[in-house]
């Protein structure tokens, strides 16, 4: 289906880029991402270009000889979606990193794809000013929580990337540059083409550079830890917050399981594990932000109300910036945790309804049990975006992925009945493109093909991936 590289299209794409790698000088972190079950292939070729000039140019090469293209960012996507499947050549964007330009009269900043999150984040903050989009991995290239959509702790209050995005510069498949969007926040101006290249993980085109809203940050915030009996009634507590006219920034679930996980793996305890001698078994963490702390104060004291009152054991006020980095460090290293522990990882994150979650994640562990599969889940109980790993070190891995198929195939068709969808935001990769079949319906993945069909008519961009199982 597609051309070999062959040493003459070499040489033309080391004349436009001078960032070329081939043979043993590929890093071997360019075969996968950071869930290898889904599998791993060399590149034969890497570029790290440093303009969106020198990827069009190298577009361009690969389009006029039908060679396919993987981009890349920093590699932590978890659905194989930076996987060259196909070998051929893969586009590393990681060292187009820079902070280009802010504009805070019009409240926007200018950036390359390849800027990390963590960058952006502080850069902001120098200027009191906050990039709301907060994924769990923060040293993920912005870029790429464009092309998954991602959305992170704050979406329940500040919403997702792509509600952030205001333009970018897009190098399509033929090599063309193309600009989509603008420094406005209204539109109604043709077909969004730039909503239909956020979330579509690189099968459209290359973003490489990217103008992204931004907020004044706020002045004071405060975590809580709020431990509960069981889980249910933690999170049967998640909507009265928002009925009680609060807008909490993040609210997290997790249970006693993957705490103590992540406790270990960080080396610091945070969170209790028992109460008068009782066991505490789920908790909520919730991040409140104000204008002052006066203004937050009395948001802590009305959310603590409205957890004791529900059913919750304690409150316990995270309030300096220490505490709430140490409780928010447990939080953010759950992945990493359960990679420590375990031989062989899948994962999915699912999303339902809020009031759906407690009934799903009772379904989803008695499934696993019926497996034979152990199941840890934590998630965004704001938002019903649910992350659910399924772990072995005892089973071989083709008997690992015939259950985990198995497994797969049931909550997936649990979570459409409840009104849920594949993806929350990791993206479907190449591994969840028969999960997204069966969810959405046959007419919606055709809609989906023939927009891949127009962007990219050689099928080079990323192949195999999102709606092209090749």
């Amino acid at each position: 289906m597609y051309n070999q590289l062959t040493p003459e299209i070499i040489s033309m794409i080391q004349k436009v880029s001078d960032h070329v790698y081939t043979g043993g000088d590929i890093s071997p972190d360019y075969a996968r991402d950071e869930m290898p079950i889904y599998g791993t292939r060399m590149p034969d070729l890497a570029v790290q270009p440093r303009s969106t000039e020198e990827v069009a140019a190298v577009m361009k090469i690969c389009y006029e000889n039908n060679i396919p293209v993987t981009p890349r960012g920093a590699g932590t996507g978890l659905a194989g979606g930076a996987v060259p499947l196909f070998g051929g050549v893969l586009m590393d964007i990681s060292k187009m990193n820079r902070i280009l330009e802010y504009d805070l009269e019009n409240f926007v900043v200018n950036i390359e794809a390849g800027v990390l999150l963590a960058d952006l984040a502080a850069d902001c903050l120098t200027r009191g000013m906050m990039y709301p989009p907060d994924p769990g991995e923060k040293f993920a290239c912005v870029g790429g929580n464009v092309a998954t959509n991602a959305g992170g702790m704050r979406a329940v209050k500040y919403g997702t990337t792509r509600d952030y995005v205001r333009a970018m510069t897009v190098v399509l498949p033929n090599g063309e540059i193309t600009h989509m969007g603008a420094t406005v926040s209204k539109t109604s101006s043709g077909y969004s083409l730039m909503n239909l290249m956020i979330g579509s993980e690189g099968t459209l085109g290359i973003i490489t550079e990217l103008t992204l809203k931004i907020i004044p940050a706020p002045k004071a915030a405060a975590s809580l830890i709020i431990p509960f009996r069981d889980l249910r009634t933690a999170l049967a507590t998640v909507p009265k917050f928002r009925m009680n006219h609060m807008d909490p920034q993040a609210i997290e679930f997790m249970e006693r399981e993957i705490v103590m996980l992540s406790e270990r793996y960080v080396g610091k305890a945070v969170f209790p594990q028992e109460l008068s001698g009782e066991p505490i078994n789920a908790y909520l963490l919730i991040t409140l932000d104000g204008t002052s702390s006066e203004e937050v104060d009395k948001l802590i004291e009305q959310a603590a109300n409205i957890a004791l009152e529900a059913g919750a054991m304690d409150v316990l006020i995270a309030d300096t910036s220490n505490r709430i980095k140490d409780a928010w460090a447990a939080r953010s290293s759950f992945l990493e945790a359960i990679m420590e522990e375990t031989k062989l990882l899948d994962e999915c994150d699912v999303v339902v309804p809020v009031n759906k979650i407690a009934d799903y994640l009772e379904f989803v562990n008695e499934q696993g049990r019926k497996c034979g599969l152990e199941i840890k889940t934590f998630g965004h109980a704001g938002d019903g975006n649910l992350h659910i790993y399924q772990c072995s070190n005892d089973l071989d891995e083709e008997e690992f992925k015939r259950r985990v198929d198995a497994f797969f195939d049931i909550i997936y068709r649990e979570a459409t009945r409840c009104g849920g969808l594949v993806s929350g935001e990791h993206g479907i990769g190449s591994g969840k493109i028969k999960y997204l079949v069966d969810s959405v319906g046959e007419t919606n993945m055709e809609l989906m093909r023939g927009i891949k069909q127009v962007f990219d008519p050689k099928m080079i961009l990323n192949p195999g991936k999102v709606c092209y199982k090749l």
